[in-house]
């Protein structure tokens, strides 16, 4: 009896996760193909939380383990599996997916009916819709001339209501219908000058046409050369055309940005105190380019010498011909003033005597007045 009586240590593992130091015999071991031996290793060294080593109790792995679930590495073992709903076809031959592809068919098939369906709804409905909305205008039509006529209708309960006479009644309709009868009229001109101006238009447009087909005309009597280099300048022009358009565009925007600027220029002290520091900032770097150009301009001092001499001879000549002139004016002044001081002298000798005769006919008169 004492010889079959095992010691408690070399009990295996139990299911319960209790462990024990000792490595159980193999005789007693479950057989399983989907872990690892742990060969060549003393007993209590395996590795932590296998079937050979020691096992923690209350720890995380002191609940059941499946070991055919555990996901494995790249060592040629399979890994988990995913459940799999309902039953599933083992072959998917032709059958299957030609019984797929009518499934998708009559999908398809449904869905475009219902599709047409809806379309010919929305047509029956747009159609209606346009029916209503053509009464409707005409109703709105009808409405507007109501209004007017109740308007009417109104003003002159108002003007009974409030004992107005009949004459101030005649005389707002006669004012009314005066204003009623010029914008009439105006509005027959403006109607006249616009079919004038339409008319006008159209004989404006088939004067172009007849124009383009002239031009057509005379570009297919060309030459293949000239056609090919009207061809090519007109290409030029309509790529110049979109280039002017650009051009125009950014000019716009520059233009107000810059009244935007300006603007905010106006209404800050220091902007505008900027400004004009660069405005003079400018113009000395335009004079100090001035300055270089006549810097650069200049030759050596002997060039120079000869460059003032040569100027101040041409100067001495031009006043000394001057001089000349105004000695010559001097003179006709003079002449021109002795002529106008005899033609002076002239004057007071013819008038003295006709003075003279004056008073001696005078004298007479009163003679023969005294005598009468």
């Amino acid at each position: 009896m004492a010889s079959n009586h095992k010691p408690s240590a070399a009990r295996p593992i139990s299911r319960g996760g209790i462990g024990l130091t000792g490595r159980p015999p193999s005789g007693i071991r479950p057989p399983s193909g989907n872990i690892r031996v742990a060969t060549g290793m003393p007993p209590g060294t395996a590795r932590p939380g296998s079937r050979g080593g020691p096992i923690g109790t209350g720890g995380v792995l002191s609940s059941q383990i499946k070991v055919a679930d555990r996901p494995v590495t790249q060592q040629g073992l399979s890994g988990m599996k995913t459940g799999m709903k309902g039953p599933q076809r083992q072959i998917l031959d032709k059958s299957y997916y030609l019984g797929l592809l009518r499934s998708k068919i009559s999908e398809l098939t449904t869905e475009i009916n219902k599709l047409q369906k809806e379309i010919e709804m929305y047509n029956q409905e747009n159609s209606v819709y346009l029916s209503y909305e053509k009464r409707a205008e005409t109703l709105a039509i009808e409405i507007k001339e109501f209004q007017g006529q109740l308007a009417d209708y109104n003003m002159l309960v108002d003007k009974l209501n409030t004992n107005t006479e009949m004459e101030e009644v005649m005389n707002d309709y006669n004012m009314l219908k005066a204003q009623n009868d010029r914008e009439t009229q105006s509005m027959d001109i403006i109607f006249t000058e616009r079919q004038a101006k339409e008319k006008q238009i159209r004989n404006v447009e088939e004067e172009i046409e007849q124009e383009k087909q002239a031009a057509d005309g005379i570009i297919k009597n060309m030459s293949p050369e000239k056609q090919v280099k009207y061809t090519e300048m007109k290409t030029t022009n309509e790529k110049l055309l979109q280039e002017l358009d650009t051009l125009q565009q950014q000019l716009d925007s520059l233009n107000m940005k810059k009244e935007s600027l300006e603007a905010e220029i106006a209404h800050s002290q220091v902007k505008q105190e900027a400004v004009l520091l660069h405005e003079k900032l400018y113009e000395l770097e335009s004079h100090q380019e001035q300055m270089i150009a006549e810097d650069k301009s200049m030759g050596s001092p002997m060039e120079e010498r000869e460059r003032l001499l040569k100027q101040v001879k041409e100067d001495n000549q031009e006043i000394a011909s001057m001089e000349r002139q105004l000695t010559d004016i001097k003179e006709k002044i003079n002449q021109f003033n002795e002529e106008i001081r005899q033609l002076d002298m002239d004057l007071e000798e013819h008038q003295g005597e006709m003075n003279q005769k004056y008073k001696e006919l005078k004298k007479r008169e009163e003679n023969m007045d005294s005598k009468l």
